[in-house]
């Protein structure tokens, strides 16, 4: 894993494609078929413009009596009702949101942090799949090198204490390592393991990014993926099976 240090802070319209590849090239990092390029959400969402200041928000009579009851800003809570398909739990100033992608998570992924002093919102980009796979396409038409790509956000985890990064944008990579039907190594066949390999990828690619370094890409390497193509949709559990809605 190699944080890839050297970016500048990304503005709208930024070509992070471009940004990455040169911060590649300045860090003497050279890019190889098969890496796994990490982008952290907030960038992404920074370039596409996906950018609210909260003193353009105003908030419904619910998004307010949400607010006070929460001790929460009522126009952060509109934009989180704006970006949610349903609420799942609002509780002890907690949201936990279903958004419009299928996520679950807190606030529907509406963030104030490092994005202007808490005065401005960073919403999800609209298809992260598809920014994913724009910056795949930048940085193959750039560099000549074939890469995935995974946008990571933080995630909560039910049962759990902390937060770790997940996938929620994939391009190049098949997010899922699906080993039903082969068997272990005592020749017991294994029926349900699943590993979410984009979720472990974005986990991992975090220790060497952090919250507050500057660091919002990383290159991971080495590791050995099931090629071809793949959504972050299909890390969404349906909600026919899902035990806990």
């Amino acid at each position: 894993m190699i944080g890839l240090r050297g970016m500048p802070l990304v503005k709208p319209g930024d070509d992070l494609a471009k940004m990455i590849v040169e911060a590649t090239r300045r860090s003497n990092v050279a890019l190889e078929h098969g890496d796994v390029i990490v982008v952290a959400q907030k960038v992404v969402s920074k370039a596409e413009n996906r950018l609210v200041p909260l003193a353009d928000v105003a908030p419904s009579p619910f998004a307010a009596q949400v607010a006070a009851a929460e001790g929460k800003d009522p126009r952060h809570i509109e934009l989180v009702l704006r970006e949610s398909r349903r609420a799942l739990r609002i509780k002890d100033g907690h949201l936990i949101m279903e958004t419009k992608h299928g996520f679950v998570c807190a606030n529907a992924g509406v963030d104030l942090s490092n994005v202007s002093g808490g005065e401005v919102a960073s919403l999800l980009p609209e298809d992260p799949d598809g920014s994913a796979a724009r910056i795949r396409e930048g940085i193959r038409a750039l560099s000549g090198v074939d890469v995935g790509v995974i946008i990571s956000d933080t995630f909560g985890r039910a049962w759990r204490m902390g937060q770790v990064d997940v996938a929620v944008g994939v391009a190049g990579v098949r997010p899922i390592r699906d080993y039903r039907g082969e068997k272990d190594m005592l020749g017991y066949v294994l029926k349900v393991t699943a590993i979410a390999v984009a979720d472990e990828l974005a986990g991992a690619a975090e220790l060497v990014m952090g919250k507050s370094d500057g660091v919002p890409v990383a290159i991971v390497r080495g590791c050995a993926l099931v090629p071809g193509e793949g959504s972050a949709k299909e890390l969404v559990r349906p909600i026919e099976k899902d035990l806990f809605r």
